[in-house]
């Protein structure tokens, strides 16, 4: 995957803003970064668009911007010059893409049919943007169309929003999803950065999806393991499971037969996506411990533990 592609895949999510004013695109650009989301797509359907680009290209070098709705090979020229590092386009131009991939920029042309995807690997692409993805037909559509072309994936863009965003996103073969409710035109018209900033915030935690699975305890030995979760089961009626490990009791608690990580035991987390969760933990400055890493038959990442505790408690991701 290249640098390009792997900061989006970071993110999840790609906010699409329309740019009247280019005065407004620093402060526009800053809010998404203080929103801790370093992506943004420029709509080329304005005059602001190309000078937007440049503005933000130039003086934010921590956001990756690009272009989009572009329509022609002269505009997707203007808006690699003026500094976009990528291009996306609502449905499937032969001579966008052409242009693109000839000169080794990141294209996203938009397919929404089996015959429009067919056209996309036809021209070597492995990324499409399913567009318009609710009025297509949503998830389900997607899901459909990646049983026989399991080898493309998408960026959903089109009514796509915050209650459905996770819907999306859960589909092994959506990259990210793009959006324009955490920076909508008239937000932006209004100069309510702080609101862009605080919806920004939203939509990157959505994107990762940390949800509480169970909190692990930590016991000296089999014999207190078992007589605690027991004890636990009794009490409130939770259902007793034993593992090679430990005890779980219904499925918010596990009694640790020996000591494990953390002083008193850790906390599990299941996200959305590893790559997603790591990357903005990354931003946090927070790392993992490689010794820990669980994969799956195809290699991809399923568990890991974080390299610091909280509160005595060693924290894990595992995948949903």
């Amino acid at each position: 995957m290249n640098e390009v592609l792997q900061r989006i895949a970071d993110v999840g999510v790609i906010p699409v803003v329309t740019v009247d004013n280019p005065n407004h695109a620093l402060p526009l650009g800053t809010a998404l970064l203080e929103g801790d989301l370093p992506v943004a797509e420029v709509t080329f359907r304005t005059n602001a668009a190309e000078e937007s680009i440049r503005v933000l290209a130039s003086e934010l070098p921590d956001l990756l911007v690009g272009a989009g709705t572009v329509l022609t090979v002269e505009q997707a020229r203007k808006a690699v010059s003026a500094g976009a590092k990528f291009i996306t386009s609502a449905g499937f131009n032969p001579d966008l893409v052409g242009y693109c991939m000839d000169n080794g920029i990141l294209v996203v042309p938009g397919a929404n049919t089996p015959t429009q995807v067919e056209q996309g690997l036809r021209a070597g692409l492995s990324l499409m943007r399913f567009f318009p993805a609710e009025q297509s037909g949503g998830p389900a559509m997607l899901r459909a169309l990646s049983a026989p072309y399991h080898a493309m994936h998408y960026i959903p863009s089109g009514g796509v929003n915050a209650a459905n965003l996770q819907g999306y996103l859960a589909l092994p073969c959506v990259l990210a999803a793009a959006g324009s409710w955490m920076a909508p035109p008239d937000l932006i018209a209004a100069e309510r950065f702080d609101d862009v900033a605080r919806l920004s915030r939203q939509a990157v935690i959505q994107a990762v999806g940390f949800e509480l699975d169970h909190v692990g305890i930590n016991e000296p030995d089999a014999g207190t393991a078992q007589d605690e979760s027991e004890l636990m089961c009794d009490l409130f009626g939770f259902p007793l499971r034993q593992g090679n490990k430990s005890f779980f009791v219904g499925d918010g608690f596990e009694f640790m037969k020996t000591p494990f990580l953390g002083m008193h035991g850790h906390i599990a987390l299941s996200v959305l996506s590893m790559t997603r969760a790591l990357a903005f933990l990354a931003r946090k400055g927070m790392g993992t411990r490689s010794e820990t890493e669980r994969h799956d038959e195809r290699g991809r990442l399923t568990f890991v533990y974080l390299d610091r505790e909280i509160g005595g408690f060693a924290i894990h991701l595992m995948q949903r």
